[in-house]
């Protein structure tokens, strides 16, 4: 029970010096949980990473005790103040870089050149929302009544916030932030198999000055204690980062409180290439699209739309870069491909391989659908002669697999790009700028590159259409999305009312 390994041990230690077993950090404090086991694999060789003990709903009670109090005192500050410290907690992460990058690396299985950099935008995630924290103000309006009438943006209170094992320290400061520089206080919950990194940068940010309470990490299992927190009258928003299924499920259950949501979910995002195009800067794009972070990435460039006068050269340019890809231990700094996050899904990747080669397709490079010798591993894997009606096409595979669709058109690029149950993302490369901006018009995403792929910065909204969710949680669009609107009125006249028909006391 509540074993680490050595290597583990060492990197959580780093923040957490003598730590024994991994709990959930409430208050300021790490708080065991009662329930069933937890065991994580290390990615890399698939053995024993650690274990510990679900939190359950008493851990979730004394959680959302703790940020309603944090709250309060977290919200009695002035907004500047607010901001301050915000930009207090952003240097204490940029202090620690290294730290995290290790930590991110060691658990969730990312390679460190990677985690080093996800570390460090999340240290600019605060920079950015520490300059809104005194920003986001009422309105007056101009009623056409006697009455002075203006509006407030009010901190939510508390919001639940459940993030994914793809890029654990990554999706923690990009829900955090714009919550608490909204004045409000989080109860996240992260993937049982990757919460080590959210608990450091929540007690990092306390130390930097955050009150204890504002940031609470519940340690635990989703159908337990993310349904827990879910439930808890405390929580007035959830926001979840994930599949599309377990979206459905969590906007079912917050909507038997009426809990709004914010859900990021997942995308199959066509990548799609004219023959105009500058076919080496489009082929670096593309391997950049969907190799990067193992493929496991909500908006990686799954399909890969080709034209078809340049179908077959492009795809073994794409193919011949693939196979020059470093695969192996995540903290080596030469490796740029680290293994599957978790048996589950590493099972599923290769499911969709051996589904695409039933299906016809032709694996010009990479895994053909059996398991690595040790660890999760997956090769960078280019499916050639794929039609957008198979599965491997339609299903997010979430691994390093791109299926290559030809197209001759234009119309056809945009039909088959928009022949998708998910809207998360999408790019075009061409050499044609009116193209490019009519694609970018037709496309159905949240989130579109020109001659680009895979740039997200926290300023820019970010989120989904259709089956990719609702909401934003990026930009000044999240800040909204963490506020709630007061209309106040305030009668001026002397004598009110009478010419308007009013009566002090009677309503609308």
């Amino acid at each position: 029970m509540g074993q680490m390994t050595e290597k583990l041990s060492a990197a959580i230690g780093a923040f957490f010096p003598g730590l024994k077993e991994v709990g959930s950090y409430v208050g300021g404090e790490i708080v065991p949980g009662a329930g069933e086991e937890i065991a994580v694999a290390d990615p890399a060789t698939g053995e024993m990473l650690m274990g510990y003990p679900d939190g359950g709903d008493a851990v979730v009670a004394r959680a959302a005790e703790a940020a309603i109090a944090g709250q309060r005192e977290w919200a009695a500050l002035t907004h500047a103040a607010r901001g301050r410290t915000m930009q207090a907690i952003a240097r204490a992460l940029r202090d620690r870089i290294e730290d995290l990058a290790v930590l991110e690396a060691v658990s969730a299985g990312k390679p460190i050149r990677d985690c080093r950099v996800e570390a460090t935008k999340v240290a600019e995630m605060f920079e950015y929302y520490a300059g809104w924290a005194d920003k986001v103000h009422g309105e007056v309006i101009p009623v056409p009544t006697t009455h002075f009438n203006y509006t407030r943006r009010e901190p939510l209170g508390v919001v639940l916030q459940i993030t994914p094992w793809n890029a654990p320290i990554f999706t923690c400061g990009w829900q955090i932030a714009p919550a608490i520089a909204m004045g409000n206080a989080v109860l996240l919950k992260p993937s049982e198999l990757t919460p080590l990194t959210s608990m450091a940068v929540a007690a990092l940010a306390e130390q930097a000055g955050l009150p204890r309470g504002v940031v609470n990490v519940l340690c635990g299992y989703g159908h337990t204690t993310g349904q827990a927190a879910i439930g808890n009258p405390a929580v007035k928003k959830v926001v979840f980062v994930g599949s599309p299924a377990t979206g459905s499920k969590i906007a079912a259950a917050a909507a038997k409180r009426v809990t709004p949501c914010v859900l990021e979910l997942g995308g199959k995002s066509a990548n799609i290439v004219f023959e105009d195009a500058d076919l080496e800067r489009a082929c670096i794009g593309a391997q950049a699209a969907i190799f990067a972070g193992a493929g496991q990435s909500c908006v990686s460039g799954s399909r890969l739309l080709v034209q078809r006068s340049v179908y077959d050269r492009f795809v073994e340019m794409v193919a011949a870069g693939a196979r020059r890809l470093r695969t192996g231990d995540p903290l080596d700094p030469a490796t740029e491909v680290g293994p599957i996050n978790n048996a589950a899904q590493y099972r599923h990747v290769l499911g969709m391989i051996e589904s695409g080669i039933g299906e016809g397709v032709e694996i010009v490079t990479g895994s053909s659908g059996r398991p690595a010798e040790r660890g999760y591993f997956v090769e960078p894997t280019v499916l050639k002669n794929v039609s957008n009606d198979m599965a491997v096409a339609r299903e997010e595979i979430f691994g390093p697999v791109v299926a290559a669709i030809p197209f001759d058109t234009e119309e056809e690029a945009i039909a088959i790009a928009n022949d998708s149950p998910f809207g998360l993302a999408g790019a075009v490369w061409t050499g044609n700028v009116g193209r490019a901006h009519r694609v970018a018009a037709q496309v159905k995403a949240g989130t579109f590159w020109i001659n680009s792929y895979k740039v997200i910065n926290v300023a820019s909204p970010f989120g989904g259409y259709d089956s990719s969710g609702y909401g934003r949680s990026s930009g000044i669009e999240a800040l909204h999305e963490y506020t709630q609107v007061k209309s106040v009125w305030v009668e001026t006249a002397a004598q009110p009312a009478a010419a308007f028909g009013y009566a002090p006391g009677v309503g609308a």
